[in-house]
């Protein structure tokens, strides 16, 4: 694969990093090259956009040898190894640091014009180059973003030889190469235009960055307490502004309202306007028996008293999403004629397990399952041959039970999304 520019390389590593969107990352550029790159997929993941900017420390009569990295904040990453090996001792490490101190910081003063740098504590951070070929700079990048506090580090790259992952394991906790092509020499013979970027180039892009309105970042979420039927429930509630609808989400499985793939799916939902109630069906005390995930009747209650009382803050047309052993507590649930659901969605769901309450269903229900989890598909392939209401059955080619392929769970999104504007939107006037 050949890229025009690194704009459009930046666009295509974008589409292979749509997962993290749910994540809110920060999107860090490596100067200069990587941020015309980065700034395609933060604008893409809807993401702050900021450099990372690194040091490496040469040793003596040897510069090609790091002993170490340094980063903003006074991050040292130092290998024990080499400065064994070469017989660093202070008197030697401290002249080089210093040095290349004051180099890093008049670097991160001219890119950033004065802005602060984004804080990293917590986050996910996805640090962007335009292409890998040792490795050395992209790994110190990650081991000084790690440094400064980062949960998790991504490391994406347009391209990059077949054997970076093994060489780039320590430094990042997951690598996204868009292309690894055999007979890899150089980062440059993968682009048409590899012109070098310039100062002037990274000041424009991070300060557009900066200028960019807010108002396409992700609705706020609410911490609440759900009560179902007197049981204290912790939830994430979303209401977008202006939203016409909700979809409540059943976890299955023993999985929490932390899932990271449902929490995808409710992103994609938000943005399309619709809000989410992510909420735990079981207590953490409960959890701890694993009969309680299966226990679909008394899930199926649980969220049914949930829906009353999210109907008490919200007059709005409700929806589930059910994965797992959810989606059957899902179903059974819309089955009672008191919860008045308008539309649901099962995502590689079991069905079956909400027995003969399928045929009292009567809201519109899509189910989706991976085309390579057969005996899960059959399964919902057997479920939807009762039901009696409105319903689809949609298989994600090539996908296994979690849906974790490239894309697999985007498509999801977007089946979940269509589905759930489809029903639960209607037309205004209707």
């Amino acid at each position: 694969m050949v890229f025009t520019d690194r704009a459009d390389a930046g666009r295509r590593l974008a589409a292979a990093l749509r997962h993290l969107k749910a994540e809110q990352p920060v999107v860090l550029g490596l100067p200069r090259g990587g941020v015309p790159v980065a700034s395609e997929v933060a604008r893409a993941l809807g993401a702050p956009l900021d450099v990372i900017v690194v040091r490496k420390l040469g040793v003596p009569h040897h510069r090609e040898l790091a002993f170490g990295a340094i980063g903003e904040g006074g991050v040292r990453v130092i290998n024990e190894d080499v400065v064994r090996h070469a017989r660093l001792d202070r008197d030697v490490i401290e002249p080089v640091a210093t040095a290349e101190e004051a180099k890093l910081d008049q670097q991160a003063r001219r890119f950033r014009e004065g802005r602060p740098r984004l804080p990293l504590e917590g986050r996910t951070a996805v640090v962007v180059d335009d292409g890998i070929a040792t490795g050395a700079t992209a790994s110190a990048a990650c081991q000084v973003v790690r440094a400064q506090g980062a949960a998790r580090v991504v490391l994406a790259v347009p391209v990059a030889p077949p054997e970076a992952a093994d060489r780039l394991h320590a430094g990042a906790d997951d690598l996204v190469c868009v292309s690894s092509p055999i007979g890899f020499s150089s980062v440059g013979e993968w682009y048409e235009d590899f012109s070098q970027t310039s100062d002037e180039e990274v000041v424009s892009l991070l300060a557009e960055a900066t200028d960019a309105p807010a108002s396409g970042g992700p609705a706020p979420s609410t911490e609440v307490e759900v009560d179902a039927g007197g049981i204290p429930l912790g939830g994430d509630l979303t209401l977008p502004e202006g939203a016409r609808a909700i979809v409540m989400f059943a976890h299955g499985s023993g999985s929490s309202r932390h899932s990271p793939r449902n929490r995808q799916v409710a992103t994609a939902l938000n943005e399309a306007g619709l809000g989410t109630l992510l909420f735990d069906l079981l207590t953490p005390d409960e959890e701890t028996d694993r009969a309680n995930v299966f226990d679909i009747t008394a899930l199926s209650r649980r969220l049914a008293d949930a829906t009353h009382w999210l109907r008490g803050r919200a007059s709005l047309p409700i929806g589930y999403f059910g994965a797992s052993t959810g989606a059957a507590a899902a179903l059974r649930a819309a089955a009672s004629a008191n919860t008045d659901v308008a539309a649901v969605v099962s995502r590689g769901g079991r069905p079956d397990l909400a027995g003969d309450a399928l045929s009292d269903v009567r809201a519109p229900t899509l189910l989706i399952v991976g085309g390579a989890d057969s005996t899960v598909l059959d399964l919902n392939r057997r479920a939807q041959a009762q039901l009696h209401c409105e319903n689809g059955l949609e298989v994600v080619p090539g996908a296994t039970h979690l849906f974790e392929e490239p894309g697999a769970l985007e498509d999801v999104a977007d089946l979940a999304r269509s589905w759930f504007t489809s029903h639960l939107l209607a037309p205004a006037g209707q």
